[in-house]
């Protein structure tokens, strides 16, 4: 599939990435009703679901996937809801395991490639909602989680219509090494903090695993992904961690429609973030780099962001493609009936 041709022009001050992106980070925020689910995981852990409706009973949902750290509350997953809501939508914001302000029970939570909740998430959405359109949305962790599931497995629900996948380190090990520069340290200390202060909470419950020691000798994110994210999930170290999660290898097998917006200045990601071969090649996959837009900052008129209504605008454009596919099969049918 040909490389997307952005259309992206963002305010001028919010052309330099360190500045979209902190913005959006601290600064943007969303109004949004939300009731929570919690539902039960075949492990006997817990996912906790943020929902928001359209006003109009329908059969469609977006599934919303944030990124490190992030929650259900977060301005780039509720902004994205909302959006939907508005034309008619249901949505619903997914915390992954430990990140809905409740510890989880288990000693592992999530990491970037743990697609078996979300493949939870899905079936819960079809089997016990019933929605008959499904789409997902994940940004960052989020987006390597969604290709990952979309690639790695040779069925996907056929409700499943479409996925857009945002600022996504399609490549973990390079994103991991992008994050210890230094123009990206103060990105890197405050994830590692946050990751380190759940961890010393996690490990009074679990001794056994995990030792003062160890959390003390987590100085960066790879060490983190060492001590814990490795071992607690069956990867062998980090590094094996990063290989086996990355959604890089998977990208050639996605059958489902799907879009992949990262900029070009988002500090975050490697070369090798940007998959153009694959896109290239995979006429399901469709690449979008935008000159500007940092980590997640696509930052655009009425507080509503680019990458969120050019989700919308592709979701929209997939289905009137399935319409036409429709239409011409219908007719086909009937001249063989005739």
């Amino acid at each position: 599939m040909p490389i997307v041709e952005p259309t992206y022009k963002p305010p001028f001050y919010f052309k330099n990435g360190f500045i979209a992106t902190v913005y959006s980070g601290l600064v943007r925020r969303i109004s949004l009703n939300q009731e929570r689910e919690r539902i039960t995981l075949s492990d006997g852990d817990f996912l906790d679901l943020d929902w928001s409706f359209s006003k109009e009973k329908n059969n469609k949902l977006i599934i919303l996937l944030h990124g490190l750290e992030g929650h259900g509350q977060r301005p780039y997953v509720t902004g994205a809801a909302k959006l939907f809501n508005d034309n008619g939508i249901d949505a619903v914001c997914v915390n992954f395991r430990g990140c809905s302000g409740y510890d989880n029970l288990k000693y592992y939570s999530y990491h970037s490639g743990a697609t078996d909740d979300l493949k939870a998430v899905v079936e819960h959405v079809v089997n016990e909602k019933e929605y008959e359109e499904v789409y997902i949305k994940g940004i960052s962790l989020g987006g390597n989680m969604v290709l990952k599931y979309l690639g790695e497995r040779n069925e996907v629900p056929f409700q499943v219509k479409a996925a857009i996948a945002v600022s996504a380190p399609c490549y973990l090990y390079g994103s991991a090494k992008e994050l210890l520069r230094t123009k990206n340290r103060l990105y890197h200390d405050r994830f590692k903090r946050h990751l380190v202060n759940r961890l010393k909470k996690k490990q009074q419950r679990f001794k056994d695993v995990l030792s003062e020691n160890d959390i003390y000798s987590i100085k960066t994110l790879i060490d983190f992904d060492e001590v814990y994210t490795a071992k607690a999930h069956g990867f062998k170290n980090a590094r094996d961690y990063y290989e086996k999660a990355s959604s890089l290898q998977y990208l050639h097998d996605i059958t489902t429609p799907t879009l992949v917006i990262n900029a070009l200045n988002d500090s975050f990601l490697s070369p090798e973030c940007y998959p153009v071969k694959a896109a290239k090649e995979n006429p399901n996959l469709y690449l979008e780099m935008p000159k500007h837009g940092g980590h997640v900052g696509f930052i655009d008129k009425k507080n509503i962001y680019y990458n969120e209504h050019r989700a919308l605008d592709f979701i929209k454009t997939q289905l009137q493609e399935i319409e036409i596919t429709r239409d011409i099969q219908k007719k086909l049918d009937e001249g063989l009936r005739s």
